[in-house]
């Protein structure tokens, strides 16, 4: 019973920090500090990515109508667009595919530490406040459809700076967003998208590790600690993106960079004066 509540604590987690752009990685970081889950290590590096599948689903479901492109009463052209925008986010997801698969291995072994992610999480906040200070979140781009194929191999780049630990998948892709001149909801929109192919190819990724090393065996527990994770991550996912949405119709992304400025230094004295 403790694991599972453990669990939802983690899908909680998740749930929350995947969308905002304040660093999931930051936060289970912290959260894996203070509690861990009574599993081995090797299927806790699944779990913490695993465990994002849940957060998919919320952007699938919740943009269900958007992303397919067919039914729903879509015209001929209704569906052109739809395709146009799979495509562009296919385009993008093709820088971080390349280094992700190339160099996976070695960023866990070199960058996953508590001093590269505080100094991303500071780093990426000041961006943030940056950029708003100079009024980038109001771009000229500022639908789905007007996004080109350039400015979504831009995005790409950008998200290659989230393979660094702290950064935020989606922090850096809605900075890559607005610099290029994306409208803020634009940009966050583009980004649950991304979501979709880069997350679940990692959770794969990791599947088929783990189960080239281990083997494909699972502990009821495990599975169910899996599950749960998933599903509180799904529906969290949901309300947070649902608060996301609305929030930046009326305010900035300055909030998200002063409380990831805040976070990398509390992390960062906390493992200091470990």
């Amino acid at each position: 019973m403790i694991e599972i509540l453990k669990a939802i604590l983690f899908g909680l987690v998740e749930g929350i920090t995947e969308w905002l752009p304040i660093s999931s990685t930051g936060h289970m970081i912290l959260l894996n500090e203070f509690i861990n889950l009574n599993v081995s290590d090797e299927f806790y590096k699944l779990f913490e990515v695993v465990i994002q599948l849940g957060a998919i689903l919320a952007v699938v479901i919740m943009y269900f109508k958007v992303i397919c492109p067919f039914g729903f009463g879509k015209s001929k052209k209704g569906r052109k667009n739809t395709w146009n925008l799979w495509g562009k986010i296919l385009v993008a997801c093709i820088p971080a595919a390349i280094i992700g698969l190339l160099f996976d291995d070695w960023l866990d072994e070199h960058l996953y530490n508590s001093v590269v992610v505080s100094l991303m999480l500071i780093i990426y906040g000041l961006a943030f406040i940056i950029i708003e200070s100079k009024g980038l979140g109001t771009g000229k781009t500022k639908e789905l459809n007007d996004i080109t194929y350039k400015q979504a191999l831009g995005i790409g780049g950008f998200q290659l700076l989230s393979l660094i630990p702290g950064t935020s998948r989606s922090g850096a892709t809605i900075i890559g967003g607005l610099i290029l001149g994306l409208k803020r909801s634009v940009a966050a929109e583009f980004t649950f998208f991304l979501a979709i192919p880069v997350m679940a190819g990692a959770s794969m990724l990791k599947l088929v590790k783990y189960i080239l090393e281990v083997g494909f065996t699972f502990t009821t527990s495990e599975l169910l600690i899996l599950g749960v994770g998933c599903l509180i991550a799904f529906i969290v996912s949901i309300l947070i993106i649902k608060f996301l949405i609305n929030y930046i119709r009326k305010h900035d992304f300055k909030v998200f960079g002063w409380y990831r400025i805040a976070l990398g230094i509390l992390v960062l004295l906390y493992f200091i004066l470990k």
